[in-house]
């Protein structure tokens, strides 16, 4: 038997997949229980009986977008030989992504509530986890980079890390400004000429 205020034929994924995308357009606290419902095609009962309640809904919405937005990044990240090539693969293809026509602009991660009133503060503290879960997965791909042999072995791999994360988070932002692909890509590519200096900025000698 169908849950009580569901609608015959309700697709979960598919509902979810729609609220990622208003969540992602406008951010948290933006996005009304209006606007989410009438994107996933439900009404409010319908949402509560599914997702529990607002914050549950876009902790899976994020979850999600992890699934389908992550899935090329770690791909990169772990196929490509050289930890140069996976990131210089990985900014091209933010790059390009963050300003695909078929979706919102940026990354949700990053921009779904860069601002957050204290009573959603769980918010805020979620979706920094999550940003650091990303940096921890930079910081890996560099020591096994200085494993290899590929990244020099004085290198801080938590501050270039930290370094890398942040001009992604620039570009998201400049998506979202407006920011051309041609502008991200270059960037992208200054990033990736400036490879040794970045690393080499990094060793305690250095600072």
């Amino acid at each position: 038997m169908s849950r009580r205020g569901r609608p015959r034929g309700f697709d979960r994924t598919e509902a979810l997949e729609r609220a990622m995308e208003v969540f992602w357009r406008h951010g948290y606290e933006g996005a009304s229980m209006t606007d989410l419902t009438t994107a996933m095609g439900i009404n409010s009962p319908s949402l509560y009986a599914a997702f529990g309640c607002k914050e549950a809904l876009f902790r899976e919405a994020v979850a999600r977008y992890d699934d389908l937005a992550g899935q090329v990044p770690r791909q990169l990240l772990r196929d490509l030989p050289t930890t140069r090539e996976a990131f210089t693969a990985l900014f091209r293809h933010y790059a390009r992504s963050y300003v695909d026509p078929g979706r919102p602009t940026g990354c949700m991660v990053a921009l779904a509530a860069t601002t957050i009133s204290a009573g959603n503060d769980g918010v805020r503290a979620f979706l920094a986890e999550c940003r650091q879960a990303d940096i921890t997965q930079l910081r890996a791909r560099l020591d096994q980079g200085v494993r290899d042999g590929d990244v020099p072995a004085g290198t801080d791999t938590g501050a270039a890390a930290e370094f890398f994360y942040a001009l992604s988070l620039g570009m998201a932002l400049r998506a979202r400004d407006g920011a051309t692909e041609q502008t991200l890509l270059a960037l992208a590519e200054a990033a990736v000429a400036g490879w040794d200096e970045i690393l080499a900025s990094t060793a305690p000698a250095r600072r």
